[in-house]
C-alpha cells in the first residue's frame, strides 16, 4: 500500500483474501468509508504510518497478546486534535497505532468512536485502546459497556500508572478540554509502560469480571 493515497474497499478484500489481519497505508492516506466497513467486517486493522519495531519489554512484564503492540485510538470532533498529537507520539515510541476517527473536526458523536475503540481491544484486534472527548467522561462509560473492557479515565500520571498497576486497565479515556497536550502525552507514555502488578490486586480484578459476567445472561 505505500504511496497509494486512497484505500478502497477493493484494497480491504484483496487484504482479507491474502489472510491479513492489518493493512499498513502511509499518514493521510484517505480511507473510504466502504473500506472501513469492510475492514469491520474482516477483522482487519488499518494501521497509519509505517509498522515500527516492536518496542522492549521490561524482563518479566506479560507479553501484549494477540494485538502486538498496536493501541487503538478514537475521538470525537472536540478530541480529534489530540488524538492527532497522541497518534504521533505513540509512533515515536514504537507502537504500531490503528486510527479508528474521526478524521476530522465536524461535530460527531463520541459513543460511535468509544464503542469502536472499545471493541477493537476486546476482538484482539488493539492491545490497549485510548479514547478521547472534551472531559472523558463519556467515553469511559461507553468503553466500560463492552464485555471484558477496564476502561480509566486519567488525569494525571499517578492516576495513569494506577489505572495500569491495580486494575489492569486496557482503555484509556482523556479528557482534551481537560488536561493540555503535553501532559497527556506523559499519561499515555506511562499508562503503555506499566504493567499490572498482580497480587492481591489480581483478585479483585476478577471480582470485577464475576459481577460483569453476572449481567451477561
Amino acid at each position: 500500500m505505500t504511496g497509494r493515497q486512497v484505500l478502497s474497499e477493493r484494497d480491504v478484500r484483496e487484504a482479507a483474501a491474502a489472510g491479513k489481519k492489518t493493512i499498513a497505508v502511509p499518514q493521510g492516506t484517505i480511507v473510504t468509508m466502504l473500506a472501513e466497513e469492510a475492514a469491520r467486517r474482516a477483522g482487519i486493522g488499518i494501521v497509519l504510518g509505517a509498522i515500527p519495531a516492536a518496542p522492549d519489554v521490561s524482563p518479566g512484564a506479560p507479553s501484549p497478546g494477540e494485538g502486538g503492540n498496536v493501541v487503538a485510538f478514537g475521538s470525537d470532533h472536540g478530541g480529534f486534535q489530540l488524538k492527532q498529537a497522541l497518534i504521533a507520539h505513540a509512533g515515536s515510541l514504537g507502537y504500531r497505532v490503528i486510527d479508528l476517527g474521526t478524521k476530522g473536526e465536524e461535530p460527531c458523536d463520541y459513543p460511535d468512536f468509544a464503542h469502536a475503540v472499545a471493541q477493537a481491544v476486546a476482538d484482539g484486534r488493539a492491545w490497549r485502546g485510548v479514547a478521547i472527548d472534551g472531559a472523558g467522561i463519556g467515553s469511559a462509560i461507553v468503553a466500560n459497556k463492552v464485555p471484558g473492557i477496564r476502561a480509566a479515565c486519567c488525569h494525571n500520571e499517578f492516576v495513569a500508572r494506577n489505572s495500569r498497576e491495580h486494575n489492569d486497565a486496557n482503555v484509556l479515556t482523556l479528557g482534551s478540554r481537560v488536561v493540555g497536550i503535553e501532559v497527556c502525552k506523559e499519561i499515555l507514555r506511562i499508562w503503555l509502560e506499566s504493567w499490572f502488578a498482580g497480587g492481591r490486586h489480581k483478585g479483585r480484578v476478577e471480582k470485577i469480571g464475576a459481577i460483569e459476567r453476572r449481567y451477561l445472561k
